[in-house]
């Protein structure tokens, strides 16, 4: 079932389920983290040599909601509402929060196997964050956002154009503080899961049997020249799995390997997501 979601101005009351109750866990962990001080971000930030030799595995999700300033997490906050509360129309809460989580232990995972005595906490929900930017893109590619408030691109060049930044910048180490490579891993988590979890959805329904008709439902039909031709009923709306499956060959083939009924099904879509 598609759901629709509307953009309005921040209402906390309009708020999907996932992305109130991630906000409001930020929020609260930020303001505990206020409280208790520097050593907060060894307990709860993702250290790996404590994770692997303290056995502190808590870590690897808790850093996700641990920040190191007001604008560290206003800006992920705003950036969890913007492509969140479009993801989870889309997914349900349920999705949301398992992609979410995914990128998250992801890009954890990824730090403990290639800096395991590393001593240097790592904080933010920044790496979940990018992985919501690239399923925003794969989603609404055509969609339009305004990088840096003022320029307009659409979603799927916004986030092709952030992976580069942020892989240069990593080449540069002007990090800032900042940890590029999370952000890479949580674009590439991200991608991976949506290919991979899509492709084999698609597989997998190949292999199921179709449900038989249920008794009586075929019925003796009169001849052709005796009935009535059909009225022209219109065509249904393209269902978010048929629109997935066109936006995951457009990536992997182009626009050109669409057929004319794909491009029909993509105008469609486009048509009732505009209205």
């Amino acid at each position: 079932m598609t759901r629709l979601f509307s953009h309005e101005p921040i209402s906390f009351k309009r708020m999907s389920p996932g992305v109130k109750n991630l906000i409001l866990a930020n929020i609260a962990v930020f303001l505990v983290s206020a409280v208790v001080g520097p050593s907060f971000y060894d307990h709860f930030g993702l250290v790996p040599r404590r994770v692997l030799e303290d056995r502190w595995v808590w870590q690897p999700v808790t850093y996700m909601f641990v920040h190191g300033g007001f604008f560290h997490l206003f800006f992920n906050v705003f950036m969890l509402w913007m492509f969140g509360m479009a993801i989870e129309a889309q997914w349900g809460t349920s999705e949301f929060l398992k992609f979410y989580f995914i990128c998250g232990l992801g890009v954890a995972l990824v730090k403990l196997g290639l800096w395991p005595h590393s001593a240097v906490p790592l904080i933010g929900a920044s790496g979940a964050l990018f992985g919501l930017l690239v399923a925003f893109a794969m989603l609404y590619p055509e969609a339009v956002v305004y990088l840096y408030f003022f320029i307009p691109v659409k979603a799927a060049h916004m986030a092709i154009l952030c992976g580069l930044m942020e892989f240069f910048m990593m080449l540069g180490q002007g990090s800032g503080g900042v940890d590029h490579f999370a952000h890479l891993t949580g674009l590439g988590v991200g991608y991976l899961y949506i290919r991979w979890w899509s492709t084999l959805k698609i597989r997998l329904k190949s292999f199921l049997p179709r449900a038989a008709p249920p008794p009586g439902a075929r019925r003796r039909q009169a001849p052709a020249a005796s009935r009535p031709a059909p009225a022209p009923t219109p065509k249904p709306a393209a269902g978010m799995e048929e629109v997935d499956r066109i936006l995951d060959k457009i990536l992997a083939s182009g626009m050109s390997s669409l057929t004319e009924e794909e491009r029909d099904v993509m105008r469609r879509y486009s048509d009732r997501m505009q209205h």
